[in-house]
């Protein structure tokens, strides 16, 4: 059984940072593209960035320059180090594989980020 678990959101102020973690189990992370998504209140789910098995990355518009993903394949996790947060950046943050579709049994809780002072 496939499971990915998100943690390390919070309540940050404009400005500040934070590292958000991605630990799977039951699933040969390797191999796969993965990516981090958002979902913040009133509007769908949106991949923010990804990154392909051999490292290369891609990110949306709205976090290019101030997030950073990464993966550690041997520790099965994924790494979004996000930096210069707004409140355009609070949401419920997930990870999944590239192009997961909303019906993936992959999804887990997320992780709740607030940006506010």
């Amino acid at each position: 059984q496939v499971q990915l678990v998100e943690f390390g959101g919070g309540l940050v102020q404009p400005g500040g940072s934070l590292r958000l973690s991605c630990v799977g189990s039951g699933i040969i992370f390797s191999i796969f593209g993965m990516g981090w998504y958002r979902q913040a209140p009133g509007k769908q789910r949106e991949l923010i960035a990804d990154i392909t098995r051999t490292g290369s990355t891609n990110y949306a518009d709205s976090v290019k320059g101030r997030f950073t993903i990464s993966r550690d394949n041997a520790k099965n996790t994924l790494y979004l180090q996000m930096n210069s947060l707004n409140s355009d950046d609070t949401a419920v943050y997930y990870c999944n594989t590239k192009a997961a579709p909303a019906d993936s049994p992959w999804w887990g809780r997320g992780t709740q980020v607030t940006v506010s002072s």
